[in-house]
Parts: C-alpha cells; sequence; structure tokens
C-alpha cells in the first residue's frame, strides 16, 4: 500500500488521538483538505508500513541502497549523512552551507576547511575537481576520513562525481554529496550526472528544481542506512501529507509525463539564445555588457522579474519542473529589452 492510498482511505473511527484537529477542526480553513489529510501513526491508518515501502519503491527507482524522505529540508538530510558517516575528521568547503558546518560540530567532527576556484568573470564559485579532491585526501589522508562537497553548485556548477568517488573510495574516504539542487538529474541526460549512485551519501531537494513543496527533500545511501542518524535530528512527528507528496514526486518524475515536463523546460531555455556559462542549463547565468550584476537585477524586478541570486558581475535565475513556456516567453521579451 502506497502513502497516497493510505490518505485515501476513509476512517470511521473516533480518535482521540493526535493531532488534536482530528481532520474535522481547521484553524486556517483555506487549507481544509491539508487538515483533513493530516493523520498520526494510529491504527486506523497505519500508515508507517507504507511509507517503509515508498522509501524502499524509491531506492530502487533510484539504484541505492536506502532512500529516506526528508520533510525538514536538505539540511536534515546533510547533518543526518555526516552523523551516520561516523567520520572523526570531514573535509568542508569553506563557502558552504551552513548545516556542513553545523552537522559536523553536531556529530563532533574534526572540520578541515578547503576552498575552491573562483571564477572571477561572473563573480561565482566553481565545482570542486578530481584533481582537487585527490590533492586533499593526499595532504590529509587519515582513518575515518569523510569529504562533503556541493555538486552542483547554487549557479550549477557540477563536479565529475564518479571519479571523485572513485578516488574517495579507493582511499577508504566516506563521499558525502550535498546534491540539493539537483533533484532532476537522474531523470534527465540533458543534465549533469548524479551522484546517487556513485557517492556513500547523496542528498537531494525537491523543493528547489523539481517541483516539490518547501521543504521537502531526499537523503540516498550506498553506505549504511540513516535511518538511527534521522532518528536523531527529526521529529517524532512527521507530517504525514508532505510525504506523501515526496512519493507522488518522485512517482512524477520518473513517468513519462514527468521526463517530458524537463525535457520541455531544457528546450524552452535553449530557445532564449543566451549564452552557457556553466554546466546546469535550468540555472540561467546572466552578464551584462555594461551592468553590474546587482543592476541588472534591479532592472529586472522593475521589469516583473525577479532572480534567485545576485552578486556584482553576475544574475542567477533559477527553473525548475514549474518554470513554463508562458514564464520564459515573458523572461525573453524583457531581456531582449537589455540587449540580451
Amino acid at each position: 500500500m502506497s502513502l497516497i492510498s493510505v490518505l485515501k482511505h476513509k476512517n470511521n473511527k473516533a480518535l482521540f488521538t493526535t493531532p488534536s484537529h482530528g481532520g474535522k477542526f481547521f484553524v486556517l480553513h483555506k487549507f481544509y483538505q491539508w487538515y483533513k489529510h493530516d493523520i498520526s501513526e494510529v491504527e486506523a491508518y497505519n500508515p508507517m508500513k507504507a511509507l517503509q515501502d515508498a522509501e524502499r519503491k524509491a531506492s530502487g527507482l533510484y539504484g541505492v541502497k536506502y532512500t529516506k524522505f526528508l520533510t525538514n529540508g536538505s539540511t536534515s538530510g546533510v547533518i543526518s549523512a555526516i552523523i551516520a558517516s561516523e567520520c572523526k575528521d570531514i573535509l568542508i568547503w569553506n563557502n558552504a552551507h551552513p548545516c556542513h558546518k553545523n552537522g559536523a560540530e553536531l556529530a563532533g567532527c574534526n572540520i578541515i576547511e578547503y576552498s575552491v576556484e573562483f571564477n572571477e568573470d561572473l563573480g561565482l564559485y566553481k565545482a570542486i575537481t578530481p584533481t582537487e579532491v585527490s590533492e586533499l585526501i593526499d595532504k590529509y589522508e587519515r582513518k575515518d576520513l569523510a569529504i562533503i562537497i556541493t555538486s552542483p553548485t547554487y549557479e550549477g556548477f557540477a563536479s565529475d562525481v564518479k571519479t571523485i568517488s572513485e578516488l574517495c573510495h579507493k582511499k577508504g574516504v566516506k563521499l558525502i554529496v550535498d546534491e540539493a539542487h539537483g533533484a532532476l538529474y537522474p531523470f534527465s541526460e540533458n543534465l549533469p550526472e548524479s551522484a546517487v549512485k556513485y557517492a556513500d551519501y547523496t542528498v537531494q531537494s525537491l523543493h528547489k528544481t523539481a517541483g516539490g513543496i518547501n521543504p521537502t527533500a531526499l537523503l540516498h545511501s550506498n553506505d549504511k542506512d540513516p535511518s538511527d542518524a534521522l532518528s536523531k535530528i527529526n521529529t517524532t512527528s512527521p507530517s504525514y501529507p508532505m510525504l506523501t507528496t515526496i512519493e507522488a514526486n518522485i512517482n512524477f518524475l520518473n513517468s513519462i509525463r514527468g521526463k517530458k515536463y524537463i525535457d520541455n523546460l531544457i528546450s524552452g531555455i535553449k530557445k532564449l539564445n543566451l549564452p552557457l556559462y556553466n554546466d546546469d542549463i535550468t540555472k540561467i547565468i546572466l552578464k551584462h555588457q555594461t551592468l553590474s550584476g546587482f543592476e541588472l537585477s534591479e532592472r529586472l524586478y522593475k521589469h516583473g522579474i525577479e532572480d534567485e541570486r545576485t552578486n556584482e558581475k553576475s544574475t542567477m535565475l533559477l527553473c525548475g519542473i514549474g518554470t513554463d513556456d508562458k514564464k520564459l516567453q515573458r523572461l525573453k521579451k524583457v531581456l531582449n529589452n537589455f540587449g540580451f
């Protein structure tokens, strides 16, 4: 039985349990459907088995040992992966998401910071390379060492995760990949290769590009079952409506319809005829000849376009499952006004 079918199940029991709204009292009536399906782990529904089945099915789909559904974002996945790795020392990018250091501190690891190449022309950090990883491993080689890399970066620069994985495993180093911005990668040959089949742990945010609601995400493991690590930081009262959207989200991405959405997204971006500065076309990097990134961002906003991130040199627009042709055509008209 799937989570989707569990939430469709009609219950005739009088529940003297949590949640106390009982699916019938709506503080915010606009979300009454959410309240109706906000169940807990009671015998009348027994959703735990369905969750285990959904996660097991997902692990097979992704080709990994374990997949865990996350309702507290990739942050919880990264922290749990670090705990599960049981590393004593961990190599962390000095400009990584704060959860990398937070996870290491919570796990009691010794943090060793590293840097990556900075593209001065775009004002952006590039992804770590196999050569850089090899040098780091040789320099800090020791027992119980792990490295966490960000691939793709926020702006769409991706690492050669397969080669990096081979280097790490040859030296007995655990590899954790923050692939928060690469949730579409396993479902398209026109995007960078995903780390899921190569890394010991890979974390993906469904809500960033794959159409999921905030803050749904996934933790994949080719090492040990991360359930115990997750239990140390997760609530014991998960949101089953959110967990169910994760199951539905994965089903969609793996469907013919879902893959067509991704193909249409990529072809639509290509029609903009913009320079490709990175490895992931769904992260559009704009660099203007005369305007700074901040100036371009302000002008775009005045014309009804809000970007995801900007710096002095460039501006980045994030695209995903919800970026349709209508939105891209609107962007194209605005960019034409600015000489793109």
